[in-house]
């Protein structure tokens, strides 16, 4: 089974789930102007696991709004699959974002009167549809918390929330899972377990994720790395491990610094 749109674009031998071309964002004007993105073009490729890092302040959270349709885009055009973001209403753009795409987010976001089970659910409940049983039943075994679905989120730990909350990310079967440092109100156990997880759905489901992080660790359990500073993508890397990506960072940040 795979989650792998069909409406994807080809690049080269890759397939687009997403992209951007030309992405500017601003914010404010004047002498408060921010150029948080410039001119920007990027494809975010089907059935892979990318990691965005930068320091503070290089555009990476922005981007990855922008991408999911959070953000609107102050020039550019932001794609997913054959759909142009920018140019849809904010009707069609809500029913997009709650069908297409997941969210998975720093401060896990579970509703705590609700079970596990309800949380995972809840994207269903709220467009009124039933989950696909079988695929909700794989995606519960895939996160490995079966015996906790009956549990509320102070029943479970931080890692375990978080797993619910990938699990519902899931459990529409979207085009693309973005997920904003995931692993950054964890401990480096609850992390792996949770990291382990979205690489299994990337390898086994064909998912697509992509996932901001600072931390070089999480970014190795990703297929890619893409670096930006200052509102640019500056470099890529491919099968990273910890220690060529913080070479990496610590080059570019003396290019910039230079």
């Amino acid at each position: 089974m795979t989650l792998a749109n069909a409406t994807a674009t080809t690049t080269g031998a890759k397939v687009s789930a997403a992209r951007v071309e030309g992405l500017t964002k601003v914010y404010g004007s004047g002498e408060t102007r921010v150029v948080a993105l410039d001119d920007v073009s990027l494809d975010l490729y089907a059935g892979e696991f990318t990691a965005i890092m930068g320091k503070s302040g290089s555009g990476k959270s922005t981007l990855m709004h922008c991408a999911a349709g959070l953000d609107d885009a102050t020039a550019g055009h932001v794609w997913l699959g054959d759909v142009d973001l920018t140019t849809l209403k904010e009707k069609h753009l809500t029913e997009l974002r709650r069908d297409r795409i997941g969210f998975v987010f720093q401060a896990f976001n579970l509703v705590p009167t609700l079970t596990a089970e309800e949380n995972i659910a809840l994207p269903a409940a709220i467009a009124g549809r039933a989950p696909d049983q079988a695929w909700f039943d794989e995606v519960v075994d895939t996160v490995g918390l079966r015996d906790r679905l009956g549990h509320r989120p102070s029943e479970l730990s931080g890692g375990q929330q978080q797993r619910v909350a990938c699990a519902r990310a899931l459990v529409g079967r979207p085009d693309i899972v973005f997920a904003d440092e995931p692993t950054g109100n964890l401990d480096s156990t609850s992390g792996a377990e949770v990291l382990g997880f979205l690489r299994r759905v990337v390898d086994t489901h064909g998912q697509t994720v992509v996932m901001v992080t600072h931390d070089p660790g999480a970014a190795s359990w990703t297929d890619r790395v893409v670096f930006l500073a200052d509102g640019h993508v500056v470099d890529e890397l491919r099968d990273p491990t910890p220690e060529r990506v913080l070479e990496r960072m610590a080059a570019l940040d003396s290019h910039v610094g230079a």
